[in-house]
């Protein structure tokens, strides 16, 4: 584990200042990721104590909401692939499967990341429209609800695997 968050490393190069915490979010995200579910089992990974959404879900939920949203951020729709991905969230993850979402997460976040060094900031105000409803948000609205949901699922996922690893499954 690393012995400061990201937030408190510094600018990372290439990214315009008021970018900064996004890109500290996310780097954050998979950081915190990997440090949760190192090792889950199957039955770990799948697990939904009380009912609430397994560690699958949330790890496969962060990557594509981070997707979903930097592409409303584009002021692009959601592709028929993108739709069909949020159905496939929950479904259950196989141990042979883990490293390729985990990779799926973490090239997610290299993807933002450098797109957030290409964002011309005089853009960052700019109205983008959410959903079918196009539901009113910005540029930077889009960014930061990315990266702030995502970290909103870690939190979700560090407490699911403690309850998980305590042994405590209430289906």
């Amino acid at each position: 584990m690393a012995n400061t968050e990201w937030w408190q490393r510094g600018p990372i190069d290439g990214i315009p200042a008021v970018l900064q915490p996004i890109a500290h979010i996310l780097l954050q995200v998979r950081e915190s990721v990997a440090e949760i579910v190192e090792p889950l089992t199957e039955e770990e990974w799948n697990a939904r104590p009380a009912g609430v959404a397994s560690a699958a879900f949330h790890v496969r939920h962060m990557a594509g909401v981070i997707d979903r949203l930097f592409t409303y951020a584009r002021g692009n729709p959601q592709s028929p692939e993108q739709l069909a991905a949020i159905q496939s969230e929950g479904q259950p993850l196989r141990t042979a499967d883990v490293a390729t979402v985990l990779a799926v997460l973490s090239t997610q976040v290299d993807t933002a990341v450098a797109e957030l060094g290409k964002i011309d900031v005089a853009t960052l105000g700019d109205f983008r429209g959410v959903g079918r409803a196009l539901l009113p948000s910005t540029v930077i609205g889009c960014l930061v609800h990315g990266a702030e949901h995502a970290m909103r699922h870690v939190g979700q996922l560090s407490v699911t695997v403690r309850i998980v690893r305590s042994g405590q499954r209430d289906a």
